[in-house]
């Protein structure tokens, strides 16, 4: 994913741009060819420039998504693993008493540890951009590419804390069944 941004960010500012509006332009002919407007050459332009701002910003809070969602799936065996010892523990243990509260804690450390990875991986980046010609760094999309990676983040554990749950009851109803 690092190549990826960063070999973005190593385009000069024409480079870019020109990028961002190609694709600006590619999803105004999408929307005009779905929704039959048949729009002339013009106005799919003036549309295309009105959206290259848009685009490129999102582009930004999706790259960082997805590092969001590499990172959680990293770092994700280790606490699974801490989870297991911390059952494996509070079932040793008779009152068994504390253990859920210091996983939530550690749970929320890993996730305060990825937003702040990302956060130094945005910073850096946007540090990289002010060399390179026709672009500058911009602490707005430090803040951005942040909000990205949260939301990878967030989104990774929302589905995986689906899927326990669905496993969940397909286990218990298994269980079920067999007595």
């Amino acid at each position: 994913m690092y190549a990826v941004i960063w070999g973005f960010s190593e385009q000069d500012g024409d480079t870019s741009s020109s990028l961002s509006l190609r694709i600006s332009e590619g999803l105004v002919r999408f929307f005009d060819a779905v929704a039959g407007r048949h729009w002339t050459e013009d106005i799919r332009k003036g549309w295309a420039l009105y959206f290259e701002h848009p685009v490129r910003k999102l582009a930004h809070f999706g790259e960082y998504a997805v590092m969001g969602i590499l990172i959680f799936g990293i770092w994700r065996p280790w606490v699974a693993a801490e989870r297991f010892f911390a059952k494996k523990a509070e079932e040793d243990t008779p009152s068994g008493g504390g253990r859920k509260k210091k996983h939530l804690t550690r749970f929320g450390a890993w996730c305060l540890i990825t937003v702040l990875w990302v956060f130094c991986s945005a910073a850096s980046d946007e540090i990289h951009q002010t060399f390179i010609d026709g672009r500058d760094g911009n602490f707005a999309d430090v803040l951005l590419d942040t909000c990205g990676g949260t939301f990878g983040l967030w989104f990774s554990v929302t589905v995986t804390r689906l899927f326990e749950r669905a496993g969940k009851k397909r286990r218990k109803k298994s269980a079920e069944a067999k007595r």
